[in-house]
């Protein structure tokens, strides 16, 4: 096989979707620890992210929840969007990686997301409020386990009997994204009409 023929082999598509959303999701976390050490340095910061009472980040990160593990939540954002990043450049490096790793990464999004989903329910439910960093995080964490878990279970990673399931889905990422940006949005919605009703 010739250099020019893996060249086209190589997954171009996924390996600058995956650097992409890395990228957006390590600055978003970036901006946040920023964030939180101006808090650090003065509690009454003004911070860039604070919009209003309800589009915030200052509430976030002043919470429990913003320190789930002891220590900031965006440093395991720091840490955690380097990896779509290395993989997205050794895709574009032509390295071919085994089938543990490719469900290793799969187990590791699918952590990130249940990790989102419970931020997502804490923001809105019980601190009231829109991250806009944190929404940045949610929108390329939610499309980066549709389109790693699609592929893997199109390439054979799952076994063969979902490889016809993946390639039957990897068509809709992008109805099966927006319809999760949706549901998201329409919950988050449905809270600040309640937040209204009350508050005025």
């Amino acid at each position: 096989m010739t250099a020019a023929d893996t060249a086209a082999r190589r997954p171009w598509a996924l390996s600058v979707f995956l650097i992409v959303v890395g990228v957006l999701g390590w600055w978003a976390a970036f901006s946040l620890t920023l964030d939180k050490f101006a808090l650090l340095a003065d509690p009454e910061a003004a911070l860039d992210c604070n919009f209003s009472p309800l589009v915030q980040c200052g509430k976030n990160l002043d919470s429990w929840q913003g320190a789930v593990f002891g220590f900031p939540n965006p440093l395991i954002g720091l840490g955690g969007f380097v990896a779509p990043i290395a993989v997205g450049v050794g895709l574009l490096a032509g390295a071919r990686f085994a089938r543990w790793f490719w469900i290793a990464f799969n187990i590791g999004v699918a952590g990130a997301l249940a990790f989102v989903i419970w931020l997502i329910s804490q923001s809105v439910y019980v601190l009231g409020t829109l991250c806009p960093w944190c929404m940045l995080v949610w929108s390329v964490t939610i499309p980066l386990f549709w389109v790693v878990t699609f592929r893997n279970a199109a390439e054979g990673v799952f076994g063969e009997r979902l490889r016809r399931v993946g390639h039957a889905l990897m068509p809709w990422i992008v109805p099966i994204t927006v319809a999760s940006y949706l549901v998201v949005a329409v919950l988050a919605q449905l809270r600040l009409d309640i937040l209204r009703a009350f508050f005025g």
